[in-house]
């Protein structure tokens, strides 16, 4: 019974998981985020295994609610460095007297910069970073700690390699 269920389970995966990946793709132009939403969606699948009727559609359910949040959390992202972008505009930092600093900040790839941007230029307390990027306090402080050390080896390679 459980073989029967795998190789079912495993012939469908084989016979929709490329269309589906390919179909994300095309909603969220992102490889690697198209393979996340259509395997998440797949995980969501197989917990449900013997309650879902017709996989192929929760399939595509799935993955379309997986896309709509992802790009919910784009957006929030976007107003939120849109705010940030404006408030250093209107209240300038020392830091940004440095234009290797921030040409560095501008470097980091959006998932540190942001975080970076909204704790350090803005102000914002891990909490309300939180809340505007979507995502736990935990992962903040995470990618606050990643963007810190990327900044800081690339400093001191930038001073290493003064004269």
């Amino acid at each position: 019974m459980k073989r029967s269920r795998d190789r079912a389970a495993s012939e469908l995966f084989a016979a929709l998981y490329p269309r589906l990946a390919g179909w994300c793709r095309r909603l969220v132009d992102d490889d690697e985020t198209a393979h996340e939403i259509a395997s998440e969606a797949f995980t969501r699948l197989w917990a449900r295994w013997t309650a879902v009727e017709e996989p192929r559609g929760f399939l595509y359910v799935t993955a379309a609610n997986l896309v709509r949040d992802h790009w919910r959390k784009l957006e929030r992202e976007r107003r939120a460095v849109r705010r940030v972008t404006a408030e250093v505009a209107v209240r300038p930092h020392p830091e940004q007297a440095d234009p290797s600093v921030r040409l560095l900040v501008q470097s980091l790839p959006e998932r540190l910069r942001v975080p970076i941007l909204l704790h350090y230029y803005a102000d914002m307390p891990i909490r309300e970073v939180s809340v505007l990027t979507g995502r736990k306090e935990g992962t903040v402080k995470a990618d606050l700690h990643a963007a810190r050390e990327l900044l800081r080896v690339h400093l001191r390679r930038s001073v290493d390699q003064t004269p």
